[in-house]
């Protein structure tokens, strides 16, 4: 059953293992007081990797695990916040380096996060930012309601700060926000020849940060998120983690 579950939620074990490390730096095996858990703590990770990667109730993960949903709930919320993405330090050679930014919709139920917008009945809008030689994730920003515009919700998520004095590629959305952006058509007037070529090659780049965020979605939790309050964003930024293990082992 564990290697079936393993396979389920997408990583390799070498992949798997390097998660535990993470969660274990950062308190995820706790103070080992109290009254103990009735899964040993690997075991826990595991039931928010699957939770993520399947979007299955708490009610129908409990039985795989042989815990109650009440369990699962509580695993999930304890662990979920220290299973984010690595931040990104960045190197000497930042100015060299190339990251894309997109934002996407996730279908959220929490209507205290989202909002009705024009692909999904209630979605939120959240920022991804891609470096696009390695295609991992640098940074990903809290979810807005999915009305926000792209450019609104770039200047509020604080992103900007971590591409200080990167080259950053966004599409037409984010015009006057420091970015390279595509030449727009102004009235009446054709793009010049080299403005063409120019959009061209913007595409071409720019298309990595949408697969990757397709990649992405196969976490299930990205395709109709039930988690209320801060849920959404530690699934985005543990999906984000696993995405990086996944690519980069």
């Amino acid at each position: 059953m564990a290697g079936v579950l393993r396979a389920e939620q997408g990583l390799r074990m070498t992949q798997f293992s390097s998660l535990l490390k993470v969660v274990r730096e950062r308190g995820g095996n706790g103070t080992l007081r109290g009254r103990p858990w009735s899964l040993p703590w690997a075991e826990r990770v595991l039931i928010v990797a699957v939770y993520y990667r399947t979007n299955l109730t708490m009610r129908q993960l409990g039985p795989l695990f042989g815990v109650s949903p009440s369990t699962v709930c509580r695993v999930i919320q304890r662990l979920g916040p220290l299973m984010a993405v690595e931040p990104v330090s960045r190197t000497g050679d930042a100015a060299e380096r190339l990251w894309i930014v997109d934002g996407t919709l996730v279908p959220v139920r929490d209507r205290t996060v989202g909002s009705s917008s024009r692909n999904y009945r209630f979605s939120a809008n959240v920022q991804v930012i891609v470096d696009a030689d390695t295609r991992l994730v640098i940074a990903a920003a809290r979810p807005v309601p999915g009305t926000t515009a792209d450019a609104h919700a770039w200047r509020a998520s604080g992103l900007s700060e971590h591409c200080q004095g990167v080259t950053v590629l966004g599409d037409g959305a984010y015009l006057n926000c420091g970015m390279v952006v595509p030449h727009r058509k102004r009235p009446h007037r054709p793009l010049l020849p080299g403005e063409e070529d120019d959009n061209a090659a913007h595409r071409k780049v720019r298309a990595r940060v949408e697969h990757l965020i397709g990649r992405m979605k196969n976490y299930k939790i990205l395709r109709d998120c039930r988690q209320r309050g801060n849920g959404l964003h530690h699934a985005v930024q543990a999906v984000a983690h696993m995405h990086n293990l996944a690519l980069a082992s």
